[in-house]
């Protein structure tokens, strides 16, 4: 007999056309795929399905995340992906197309931002964006400090705490809002990634499908599937990243998944 969960995740695999799939702890961790990966991910494409690699990592540019998942034998063709970064830039063109942006960002999201339309400028911008910086200096918080104080539009592509790594997770843009809440006095006026809405109404509308025809697979309740409940994906929790079944059990209504499985390996049998 089939338990209640098998049932709600073989009829959520049935109705989707498109996975965003959240990366480490979902697909890989670190540099390791999880268990047969590479067979899982290609069998979904060969069911007809899409795959959208979808983080909110904004310290690395599309293309060095294709390079990644390419290394490790994880990229095939009709993947794309898909960041807060991305989203951030996109709805910077799309709202404010002729205002200037001092982006605090690595030097190659930059040049993504610029090379997306966003015009960059380091003085006296009118919207001040807080990316995942790994080149981070004390002279760009200063920057962004004053530009917040003086109260220009703020914008931070995500709000994660820290970011997924081996050993201690390095500080990652939620850190950094909150040590410039205490310098500015001031939280973003807007956070573009997951679990908002602002990256998931630009993903529906590049995918050109109807928000129940896309599921999110991820680790993290608190992003993953609060990002997917917040805008009508469906949902697919899986316990081989951050989260255990004790932590999914105990989650708050917000948070909880259409359907959990040990790993998206589970899906094979239900494409």
């Amino acid at each position: 007999m089939h338990t209640e969960n098998e049932q709600k995740l073989r009829a959520l695999v049935a109705r989707t056309k498109i996975f965003l799939l959240d990366m480490d702890g979902t697909i890989y961790l670190g540099e390791t795929p999880i268990g047969d990966m590479k067979n899982t991910l290609a069998a979904i494409r060969a069911s007809g399905r899409k795959i959208v690699y979808c983080t909110n990592n904004s310290s690395k540019t599309a293309n060095e995340y294709v390079r990644k998942l390419e290394r490790i034998g994880l990229f095939g063709d009709g993947d794309t992906v898909y960041t807060s970064g991305m989203a951030t830039a996109e709805y910077l063109r799309e709202k404010y197309p002729d205002a200037s942006v001092y982006l605090v960002g690595t030097d190659a999201v930059r040049a993504e931002f610029s090379a997306g339309g966003v015009r960059l400028c380091d003085e006296d911008a009118d919207i001040a964006v807080l990316a995942y910086d790994t080149q981070l200096t004390y002279a760009k918080l200063v920057r962004i400090n004053r530009m917040i104080v003086e109260g220009k539009l703020y914008i931070a592509t995500h709000p994660d705490d820290v970011c997924p790594a081996e050993g201690v997770y390095p500080p990652d843009v939620g850190s950094f809002i909150r040590l410039l809440a205490c310098s500015s006095g001031k939280m973003p006026d807007v956070i573009c990634g997951k679990p908002y809405t602002i990256m998931g109404e630009r993903l529906a509308a590049r995918l050109h499908v109807s928000p129940d025809a896309i599921t999110m697979v991820g680790d993290r309740p608190h992003t993953d599937i609060r990002f997917g409940n917040n805008n009508g994906f469906g949902t697919l929790l899986v316990l081989s990243g951050e989260t255990d079944a004790a932590k999914a059990a105990a989650v708050p209504a917000s948070d909880r998944p259409e359907a959990i499985a040990r790993s998206l390996n589970d899906i094979v049998c239900f494409l």
